[in-house]
C-alpha cells in the first residue's frame, strides 16, 4: 500500500521552522500546579556584581547569542550609572550549589564586566557617544572619583528559588519562557542548557559535531534544534517507558536527571548515539529520516531508537536489509499515523517506537 505524503504536517517542512499546530507548538510548560517560591531583594554594588560574575558565582547561560548590545548601548548604560541615575534591576535563580543563574539582566552585567576588563568584542572598550569627560575613556582612564562612583553604584537584584515542587525546577523554565532575552524568545533547548549546566550539556555539544550527524542534519542550527534532536533520541532511548506529554517537559526532566552524567553514563550515551548514527548514514544515506524533503523529528527519534535496540544484540552486517526494513516501515499506515500527527501524544510515541524496534529486530 502506497501512502499519500501530500498532507504531511508542518513538522515536515523545515526543521528550523517546526511549528506543528496540532502537536509540539502547543506542547508547552503550562501547568495548573502552583509554585511555592522564596524570593528576596539584594542591593549589590557594581564592583561586587562584576566580581561575582568573574568568579562564577553568577552564571550566564552558555551560548553567545545572548549578548546582543552594541558598544553604544553598553556605554549608555554605564553612563547612566556614572550620572547616578537609577537603572533596571536584575533577576537571578539560586541553584542548589549556592550559585546564581542570571535570568534577566545579562546585557547589563556583561557590559559592566567587559568595561572593567577593558575589552568589547575584541577591541578596547572605550565609552562611546556619552557625555564628557567620559567619552572615549577606558575604565582605567576614568578619574578616581568617577571610578569610585561606578564601583559603588547599586543595582537591585531579585533572588528567587523554588521550594515546591521539590522534584523538579519547573519554575525556572516558566520564568525563562516568559522573559524575552535580548528581544528574542529563547528556544526550549537554549533554556535547557541555560538551566542545566553540567556534563550532559557538554556531551550534547560534542555529539552535535559528529561527522555522520552533520552530514545527515546539515548546517548547525542557530537555535539548537539539532542538539535538541540528540537529546530527544537519548531521552526516548532510556526513558520511553515512562514517557508522558508534554514532550518539552519530558526532555527537561531527562536533562535534570542526567545533568551530571550519573554512574558514568556519559560513555554509554556517547557510544549509543555514535554507533547508531554511523549505521544510519551507511545504510540510509545522508537523506535519512526524510519521508519527504526535510528531516522529520518523529521518524528520526523512532528509527534511531529502533536501530540502537538492534545494535544492543550485536553488530548489523546486512545494511541492505536495514534499508529495506526502513523503507517498509515508512510505508506502514500505522507508522505513518504515528509520525504524521499528534506526534507528542503518548499513544503516538509508544506506537512508533514499538513499530520501529520491531522493524529492525531481526536484521542480521
Amino acid at each position: 500500500m502506497d501512502i499519500d505524503l501530500s498532507n504531511i504536517d508542518l513538522i515536515q517542512l523545515d526543521i528550523e521552522d517546526v511549528k506543528n499546530v496540532s502537536d509540539e507548538a502547543s506542547d508547552d510548560y503550562s501547568t495548573d500546579t502552583p509554585f511555592y517560591i522564596t524570593s528576596y531583594g539584594a542591593d549589590y554594588t557594581v564592583d561586587g556584581l562584576v566580581k561575582r560574575l568573574k568568579d562564577g558565582v553568577f552564571i550566564k547561560p552558555d551560548f553567545q547569542r545572548l549578548y546582543v548590545w552594541n558598544i553604544k548601548q553598553a556605554s549608555r548604560f554605564i553612563e547612566s550609572l556614572l550620572l547616578g541615575l537609577p537603572v533596571p534591576g536584575i533577576f537571578v535563580f539560586r541553584r542548589e550549589d549556592s550559585r546564581y543563574l542570571i535570568v534577566d539582566g545579562q546585557q547589563r552585567l556583561l557590559s559592566l564586566s567587559y568595561f572593567y576588563e577593558g575589552r568589547f568584542k575584541g577591541k578596547d572598550f572605550r565609552l562611546t557617544d556619552v557625555k564628557k569627560p567620559w567619552n572615549g575613556r577606558l575604565y582605567s582612564e576614568l578619574d578616581l572619583e568617577d571610578r569610585i562612583r561606578l564601583d559603588d553604584a547599586i543595582i537591585h537584584t531579585i533572588v528567587f528559588r523554588q521550594d515546591f515542587p521539590q522534584d523538579n525546577r519547573r519554575s525556572i523554565y516558566e520564568v525563562f519562557e516568559r522573559i524575552n532575552t535580548g528581544g528574542m524568545k529563547l528556544s526550549p533547548q537554549e533554556i535547557r542548557i541555560s538551566v542545566n549546566l553540567g556534563g550532559l550539556t557538554q556531551l550534547l555539544r560534542s555529539l552535535n559535531k559528529n561527522e555522520d550527524w552533520r552530514a545527515i542534519y546539515g548546517k548547525p542550527s542557530p537555535r539548537l534544534k539539532d542538539e535538541e534532536l540528540i537529546l530527544r533520541y537519548l531521552s526516548l532511548l532510556y526513558r520511553r517507558a515512562s514517557y508522558s506529554r508534554p514532550m518539552r517537559g519530558f526532555l527537561d526532566s531527562f536533562m535534570e536527571a542526567f545533568v551530571d552524567l550519573p554512574n558514568n553514563s556519559g560513555d554509554d550515551l556517547r557510544v549509543a548515539f555514535e554507533n547508531t548514527i554511523k549505521i544510519a548514514r551507511l545504510s540510509l544515506g545522508d537523506k535519512a529520516f526524510r519521508p519527504q524533503s526535510a528531516l522529520n523529528t518523529a521518524v528520526f527519534d523512532s528509527v534511531m531508537v529502533g536501530i540502537t535496540e538492534r545494535l544492543r544484540k550485536g553488530p548489523i552486517k546486512d545494511l541492505t536489509a536495514l534499508k529495506t526494513s526502513y523503507d517498509n516501515l515508512l510505508q506502514d499506515p500505522n507508522y505513518f499515523s504515528h509520525y504524521n500527527r499528534a506526534t507528542a501524544d503518548e499513544s503516538s510515541v509508544t506506537g512508533r517506537m514499538d513499530l520501529a524496534v520491531a522493524a529492525f529486530a531481526n536484521i542480521i
